[in-house]
């Protein structure tokens, strides 16, 4: 029993399970694996996980500068994507005379009809990246980004406006879904949290940056002039994600696959990494390495050049099905693993997503009778705990299961990702019953604004971080799957709030509203606990049973 995980009984070795580092260790066998062959990071002191293969186009082998100028070219992505959601939010109620609708409808078409093809393309652009790669995906939706958001500036009718948003919400989905599956592709397990947590900043800042940006261009311009400048930031997101965002699927060959296997694994000499013996309870089964996705041999271990891989396609095709890959991810949801996710980052977002379209609503109204400029405003203190909670959150989690591993004799656990969520159960549970009260008791607008969007937003950073790590670390290789199912149930989630959110506190009151959603965040964050204790046991009932491969 590691740290509290309860051991499991039927597999060696659990999927998920790896050797992180070589510290308190008596001998070169940890758990059956014989750590002198394995490839380490320059110190000697970590082992890779996942172990890279010898071809410099492995994504895991790229120099550090490309494996940064790739972080940074999605970060500004995803902060371009999480910002043109709540881009009009500040301004919903006179936007919504402007075009003669009311604000429910207005918020339902242009918000709602948006989130609602954000899940549909989650499940679409995933099983097409699982086929032919995400780069063609990336460049594609990035071009509809910056025409739609040029269209949305131009539309005169209401019809018109809502396409626009809706097609944008389409090519939103693989920067929200398929960048977790990226960061696995180039990153290793110690070095995720920090990259999942710059992800994290690049939506939530988005979001929370949008607004106060945003509501002073329109106070003081118009709303198309912000949707404008939105198409001009899509156009840069384009040339960085052209430059730097290369082919990172990738078929590796005649590597050791440490973290996904069901048993461990034992080799008995450093020259002989083509067959491995892989020893079970029941007996011993010799196999060779294989690779982990079942690709086109004719992309085979080719070393392309630079020219080659700014080509908007880099030939890279996976036998499997199209249509399996569309349903695949729901199987995903029989893994306990990813149904604890599902409830996390939907709670997690979906929220945020409730706040955003009910700002206008709250703050417009007296006693505080703010401006759109001032409304948009209010979202700076929700970015500036992102900032914060980004600054903590990678050396956090990635500090964490290093000492957790060395804790642990070397063995680095999934489970150990999940301590994390504590702190989003006192941040973020604390700043929706202080965003409920304030916003109640009409208290000075400081309160419910720095003290209230402050928690929520810094608690739901690093809740969010540790919930990707996770599953990615669970699902390394079907992690592409499990990130659109959990951004489709989100979504469609979160469409769902933006019909009724704004009647239900017309009606019962932002008190009793909040502290609702405050009940909930800490009834489903408790079930961290069981998932902490049983994510191993869970891991191994996942392979057994062949969920993530059932079809």
């Amino acid at each position: 029993m590691p740290l509290g995980i309860l051991e499991d009984t039927n597999l060696e070795h659990v999927p998920g399970t790896a050797p992180l580092n070589k510290v308190g260790r008596e001998d070169v066998n940890i758990s059956g694996v014989n750590v002198s062959i394995l490839k380490h990071d320059p110190t000697g002191r970590v082992v890779l996980v996942p172990q890279p293969s010898d071809s410099p186009d492995d994504p895991y082998n790229w120099p550090r500068r490309k494996k940064e100028l790739f972080t940074v070219a999605y970060a500004w992505g995803c902060g371009c994507v999480g910002a043109i959601g709540p881009l009009l939010g500040a301004a919903f109620v006179p936007l919504a005379k402007e075009f003669d609708v009311s604000l429910d409808t207005f918020v339902a078409g242009v918000q709602g009809g948006m989130i609602a093809s954000i899940a549909v393309g989650s499940l679409l652009f995933n099983s097409l990246a699982v086929k032919y790669g995400k780069r063609p995906i990336y460049l594609a939706t990035t071009v509809g980004l910056m025409v739609t958001s040029f269209w949305s500036a131009e539309a005169r009718s209401y019809p018109s406006l809502v396409a626009a948003r809706v097609l944008q919400g389409l090519c939103m989905a693989p920067m929200e879904a398929l960048i977790p599956a990226s960061i696995a592709d180039v990153w290793f397990v110690h070095e995720r949290g920090f990259r999942t947590a710059i992800f994290n900043l690049g939506v939530l800042g988005g979001i929370n940056l949008a607004t106060p940006i945003a509501g002073a261009i329109i106070e003081y311009g118009s709303h198309r002039i912000a949707l404008h400048s939105m198409g001009g930031a899509f156009a840069l997101a384009l040339i960085m994600v052209f430059f730097w965002m290369p082919e990172s699927a990738y078929a590796r060959h005649g590597t050791l696959n440490i973290d996904t296997g069901n048993q461990s694994i034992i080799i008995e000499g450093k020259d002989n990494t083509e067959h491995v013996e892989f020893p079970e309870k029941q007996g011993k089964t010799p196999l060779s390495t294989t690779p982990s996705s079942n690709v086109n041999p004719d992309t085979k271990d080719k070393l392309m050049s630079w020219a080659r891989k700014l080509l908007p396609y880099s030939g890279y095709v996976n036998d499997v099905s199209f249509w399996n890959t569309l349903i695949r991810p729901f199987y995903l949801l029989a893994s306990p693993a990813v149904l604890w996710a599902v409830l996390l980052f939907t709670t997690c977002i979906s929220w945020l997503v409730g706040i955003s379209i009910t700002l206008s609503q709250i703050f417009s109204a007296p006693p505080y009778n703010f401006s759109v400029g001032a409304v948009g405003a209010t979202n700076m203190s929700s970015f500036v705990a992102s900032v914060i909670g980004t600054l903590v959150a990678g050396p956090l989690i990635d500090g964490l299961v290093t000492r957790m591993s060395k804790m642990n004799k070397g063995i680095f656990e999934p489970e150990f990702r999940l301590p994390i969520m504590t702190t989003y159960l006192l941040f973020t549970a604390t700043g929706f019953f202080a965003w409920g009260q304030s916003s109640h008791a009409q208290n000075p607008w400081p309160v419910p604004v720095i003290i209230g969007l402050g928690l929520i937003n810094l608690g739901v950073q690093l809740g969010t971080t540790g919930v990707v790590t996770y599953i990615v670390d669970c699902h390394r290789e079907k992690a592409g799957e499990a990130f659109a199912t959990m951004n489709f149930i989100k979504n469609l989630f979160a469409c769902g709030l933006t019909f009724y959110l704004n009647g239900w506190i017309d009606s019962q009151g932002v008190r009793k509203v909040f502290f609702t959603i405050g009940g909930i965040t800490v009834g489903v964050t408790l079930l961290t606990v069981p998932m902490y204790m049983y994510g191993k046991r869970a891991r191994s009932w996942v392979y057994r049973h062949n969920i993530a491969n059932r079809l």
